[in-house]
């Protein structure tokens, strides 16, 4: 494979870089375990979903926040 750089890419035609992108994307989700999280990542996660199971009706749902960020204006 030919190297290329970020400045390269953005020479393309978007069309041609949206693909790309979808085959990078996937190439990373086809992987779930290449990357390893920090024990401080961990633990920022284990403290949020235990701050989840003790107060479940803290923060908002999923609809209020799609509504707050399409309700923007531009």
């Amino acid at each position: 494979m030919s190297k290329f750089s970020a400045a390269d890419v953005i020479q393309v035609p978007v069309e041609e870089r949206l693909r790309l992108l979808d085959d990078i994307w996937n190439s990373i989700a086809d992987a779930p375990n290449a990357l390893k999280l920090s024990d401080e990542d961990k633990k920022l996660i284990d403290e949020r979903l235990e701050a989840r199971r003790q107060n479940p009706s803290a923060g908002s749902s999923w609809e209020e926040v799609y509504t707050r960020i399409t309700s923007r204006k531009k």
